[in-house]
């Protein structure tokens, strides 16, 4: 009985996390207490959205915020601290002021905001309102039948748009808002989140003419998935430059404006990005507007019941009439034993201009700060060096992040590594919205995951309970992965990203929930702590085969 009793003891013991073994649980306390009881995260934001937001690439606004995060590096006694240039990217582009008024058949100051690059107007312009709606493509990654839809509606509205203001987004029914607009994940979301992915074959296509799209959307999502990453680049250079053309036609037909609804749009909000072409050697977009859902139904109505429409217009915007380079923000804690290998963690530094760039990204540059500073406040001895990556671009293809790979560590264009490749550890990325840390995305990392389950272990109570084997798209983490490095995203609480903030006039600092934030900045201080002084490196994937020709 006693040694039944005994070997019982023995296989409970070794059933426990090992938190209390592999993880300084002093350090951690120390950790959550300057994260918790000291925060400056809050006041970083503050200064990113309310005083230097938003931050277009390469836009005046961009620069000064920049000048500010290298500054506040500095106080807080981080090295190496400065900007490395990249591209070139494009226009620098700012805006300086717009009006959008309809003028008849009664006044009404519209709710707008102009789109990124839309080229200035000459001073105030008055126009007729004419509804000659874009028809798109039955889903957004049919590329062939997005292009025999625009030149379908060039052939039918050529000559016909000089001197108006054109309503190009279809008429919509009013859609009531249905599902919860903040929330957080549950217990269930989260288990299924943690499921493994399902297998998903990788086509052998090497041309996005090779594509056959399925016609309905969320099959056509499932065929993208399948695609190789340097197909996926080039699917959305096409996309773009078919934007690139229906700029054209507009501007040279004349038209005054064009105003568009987003299906994205409700209770008011406005969501927008780019006009066009942000490169120098296209010409601008005419003046482009976005005005909510239930201004822009108004205007349809009335244009479809023979009621003439008229607006009044002024779009100011700086700009460069040649491309300027991009930036990244780049700082050190320099390691005390291994000094040449880096621990990485960054977020994107760039925003959309028609809020402040709070919750995308403010949120995550200023908890990327946050770590640098709780690490250097507390003087915690590292072996390898910690580096933040503050990146410019991302908003327009991870421009950015992408070209500081290809600089410092291998080219995914021959998969070749550099000497810095070998000396890399992990990269960890913060960027979808202003939730708290829920767990994090292995980009199919098999052997990452025993390693995070071991070392998130002592954020449980704080809700952080779930590693998953899923892919996660859409930020700087990819530029990393796409090259055989090991580089995560967080899951994080939804909040109001998805529906409110995102992309949106809304995305400002009130909207982002401090108590988050305070904990997403412990999280990843304790990470970055617990990477850097590890004996061995993060377990890594092999480097993928350079694209197929």
């Amino acid at each position: 009985m006693r040694l039944a009793a005994l070997l019982c003891l023995l296989a409970a013991l070794l059933v426990q996390k090992p938190a209390a073994e592999d993880s300084n649980l002093e350090v951690i306390h120390r950790i959550k207490t300057e994260a918790f009881d000291n925060s400056k995260v809050m006041e970083q934001l503050a200064y990113l959205t309310d005083q230097y937001g938003p931050r277009l690439t390469a836009s005046p606004e961009f620069e000064q915020a920049a000048d500010w995060a290298m500054s506040r590096l500095k106080e807080y006694g981080i090295a190496n601290v400065h900007a490395e240039k990249w591209g070139p990217f494009g226009r620098s582009w700012s805006l300086q002021g717009y009006t959008l008024e309809m003028t008849a058949p009664r006044y009404s100051h519209l709710v707008a905001a102009p789109l990124a690059w839309s080229a200035p107007t000459e001073g105030a312009a008055t126009g007729e309102v004419l509804f000659a709606p874009v028809i798109p493509a039955s889903n957004r990654f049919d590329l062939g039948a997005s292009k025999e839809a625009f030149e379908k509606y060039e052939t039918e509205w050529k000559g016909k748009l000089k001197g108006k203001v054109v309503l190009v987004s279809e008429a919509t029914a009013p859609k009531p808002t249905t599902r919860a607009l903040f929330r957080r994940y549950t217990d269930a979301e989260l288990a299924e989140i943690a499921q493994a992915p399902e297998p998903v074959h990788k086509l052998a296509i090497t041309s996005v003419d090779e594509m056959k799209v399925p016609h309905a959307e969320e099959a056509a999502e499932k065929y993208f998935e399948s695609l190789p990453n340097a197909l996926v680049d080039q699917f959305y250079d096409r996309r773009q430059q078919l934007r690139k053309e229906e700029a054209k036609f507009f501007r040279d037909e004349g038209v005054i404006a064009i105003i568009r609804a987003d299906a994205r749009a409700h209770n008011g909000l406005l969501f927008g990005e780019a006009a066009g072409s942000h490169e120098s050697k296209d010409a601008m977009a005419p003046a482009t507007f976005v005005v909510t859902e239930e201004q822009y139904s108004r205007m349809v109505r009335l244009v479809e019941k023979k009621q003439p429409v008229s607006v009044r217009l002024n779009l100011e915007a700086k700009f460069s009439d040649h491309d300027v380079d991009g930036l990244d923000l780049i700082g050190e804690i320099p390691g005390q034993k291994k000094p040449d290998e880096i621990v990485m963690i960054g977020a994107h530094f760039d925003s959309w201009h028609t809020g402040t760039g709070a919750t995308d990204n403010g949120a995550g540059s200023a908890v990327m700060i946050e770590v640098m500073r709780i690490l250097k406040a507390l003087d915690l001895k590292m072996d390898r060096t910690v580096r933040i990556g503050l990146w410019s671009g991302e908003e327009q293809g991870l421009l950015g992040s992408k070209a500081y790979v290809k600089a410092h560590f291998a080219d995914p264009k021959i998969m070749e590594p550099k000497p810095e490749f070998a000396k890399f550890d992990a990269y960890l990325n913060l960027d979808n919205g202003s939730g708290k840390i829920r767990g994090i995305y292995l980009e199919e990392n098999d052997a990452a995951r025993p390693l995070f389950d071991q070392l998130l272990h002592p954020f449980r109570d704080l809700g952080v309970t779930t590693t998953t084997l899923k892919h996660t798209g859409g930020t700087d983490h990819l530029s990393f992965d796409a090259v055989g490095l090991p580089a995560f995203q967080f899951i994080q609480d939804p909040l109001d990203d998805g529906t409110v903030t995102h992309h949106s006039d809304m995305d400002t600092y009130t909207h982002a929930v401090p108590e988050d934030l305070m904990q997403a900045s412990a999280v990843i201080a304790t990470l970055v702590y617990d990477l850097a002084n590890r004996d061995q490196f993060m377990p890594r994937k092999a480097m993928p085969a350079p694209p197929r020709t």
